[in-house]
C-alpha cells in the first residue's frame, strides 16, 4: 500500500466529508485520527493493532471505504488473500471505482495466480489514472505469466516512455524476451539494467545475464558473470549452477564437477545435481565416482537420468547386454526421447546386430516424431 501512497494523484481523499466538515464533526475527526493511527500500524506490521482500529471506524460508520481497504489491506498482509478480498468487494459494492480497493483486489487476484481477473481490475484503475507506473508495470506483469507477449511488451515500454530507466520495466522486458526464448533481446534488457546500477547491480541481474549466454552457448561470456555473482554470494544456487553448466558447454568436466559438488555440499540430496555431477564424471571416464552419484539419486527416488547413465557406462565398458536392458526398459517409460534409440541401436550395432539396430531407430519413426540425428543413423545403416 505504502507505494500506491506515493503513485496516487495529488488530493485523492479516501475519507468521506470535505475538510471543513472534519473540522468541525468529532466524528469525523475520531475516523480520521483512528485511520491514520491504522495505517501506521500497518507500515509498522502490527497488524492486530490496525485491525482494531479499523474497526472502531466501522462501528463509527458502516462501510467506511477506509476502514474496509484497511481491513483488505491487513488480511493482505497476512496472505489471507480470500478475506482480503472480501474486504475490498464490499468496498467497492458502496464505494465504485475506489482505486485503493482496486489496486488491492487486483494484488489478491494475482497472488492468487488468478491473472485474468487482475487484470480487468487494473483496467479499470487505468481509467482513472493511466499514468500511473506502478499499475502498468503490474498488468503488463500478468500478461506475461499469461503469454501475452503483445501486450505485455507494449505496456513495459510505455513505462519506459515515461521513465526510461525504470528497473521493473526493464527487467519485466528480460523476463519477457526470456521466457519467449528470444535471449539476444533480454540481454539487451538485464545488460541496460547492469550499466544504470554499476555500482549497485543486483545479483540477481548478473546471474540473469549469465543465463542468457548460458542459452546462446557463449559460454566463456556467461562464467565471467557467474563468477562475479560469487564474489557476492559465494553459495547463490544459480551462479554456482550457470558455472557448472557453462565449464559443461565448454566440455572442461573436471571445472564442472568442481562446482556441482559445491552444490551439493549445500543441498546434498538434490537428484538433478546428483546425476548432472555423474555425468560429468562419465565424461570424464571416471567410471567408478559416476556410479556412486547416480546410485544416490536413485537411492532418492527412480531417476531416468540416472538410470541411462549407469546404462552408457555398461555401454562404455562394453557390457552391451546390460546397457541393451537397461535402454529397453527406459524407452517403455519415455518412448519420444530419441537418444533413448540412438544409444541402443548403437548398442545393437556394437553386437553386430544391425537388423536390430534399424528396427529399433524405425520404431521411434512410427510414432511421428521428427529426428534428424534420427534419420541420419538410419540412412547410414541402410546405406
Amino acid at each position: 500500500m505504502d507505494e500506491l501512497f506515493a503513485s496516487m494523484p495529488d488530493g485523492m481523499d479516501l475519507q468521506p466529508g470535505n475538510a471543513e466538515t472534519k473540522e468541525l464533526d468529532p466524528k469525523a475527526i475520531e475516523i480520521s485520527e483512528l485511520s491514520k493511527a491504522g495505517y501506521q500500524y500497518l507500515k509498522e506490521n502490527n497488524i492486530l493493532e490496525a485491525e482494531d482500529a479499523f474497526k472502531k471506524i466501522l462501528a463509527l460508520e458502516e462501510n467506511n471505504n477506509y476502514a474496509l481497504v484497511g481491513l483488505g489491506d491487513s488480511e493482505r498482509k497476512r496472505n489471507h488473500f480470500h478475506d482480503a478480498i472480501d474486504y475490498y468487494t464490499q468496498c467497492l459494492a458502496s464505494h465504485p471505482g475506489n482505486n485503493y480497493a482496486l489496486f488491492g483486489l487486483a494484488d489478491c487476484y494475482k497472488a492468487l495466480n488468478q491473472y485474468h481477473k487482475a487484470i480487468e481490475i487494473w483496467e479499470q484503475y487505468l481509467i482513472h489514472d493511466d499514468r500511473n507506473i506502478t499499475v502498468l508495470t503490474r498488468v503488463a506483469d500478468a500478461y506475461r505469466k499469461i503469454r501475452d507477449f503483445k501486450k505485455s511488451k507494449q505496456l513495459y515500454l510505455r513505462v519506459l516512455d515515461m521513465d526510461e530507466n525504470n528497473a521493473y520495466a526493464l527487467i519485466g522486458l528480460g523476463h519477457l524476451h526470456y521466457d519467449f526464448k528470444e535471449y539476444r533481446d533480454a540481454l539487451y534488457y538485464w545488460s541496460k539494467m547492469l550499466d544504470i546500477n554499476e555500482n549497485a547491480v543486483d545479483i540477481r541481474v548478473l546471474t540473469s545475464i549469465g543465463n542468457c549466454h548460458r542459452k546462446l552457448k557463449t559460454f566463456e561470456n556467461g562464467v565471467t558473470y557467474f563468477e562475479r555473482a560469487l564474489t557476492m554470494d559465494p553459495n547463490n544456487f544459480y551462479a554456482l549452477f550457470g558455472l557448472a553448466d557453462c565449464y559443461r558447454g565448454m566440455n572442461q568436466q573436471f571445472r564442472s564437477v568442481e562446482y556441482w559438488n559445491r552444490i551439493l555440499d549445500l543441498d546434498p540430496r538434490n537428484k538433478v545435481i546428483l546425476t548432472r555431477a555423474g555425468d560429468a564424471y562419465r565424461n570424464m571416464g571416471d567410471y567408478e565416482n559416476a556410479k556412486v552419484y547416480y546410485q544416490k539419486a536413485l537411492d532418492i527416488e527412480f531417476d531416468l537420468y540416472a538410470v541411462l547413465g549407469l546404462a552408457l557406462i555398461s555401454k562404455g565398458e562394453g557390457k552391451y547386454d546390460e546397457a541393451i536392458s537397461s535402454l529397453s526398459r527406459l524407452i517403455q517409460a519415455d518412448p519420444k526421447n530419441y537418444r533413448l534409440y540412438i544409444d541402443l541401436a548403437d548398442c545393437y550395432v556394437k553386437t553386430n546386430q544391425k537388423t536390430q539396430a534399424i528396427e529399433t531407430l524405425q520404431s521411434f519413426q512410427k510414432q511421428g516424431i521428427r529426428s534428424q540425428a534420427v534419420a541420419e543413423l538410419l540412412e547410414k545403416l541402410n546405406g
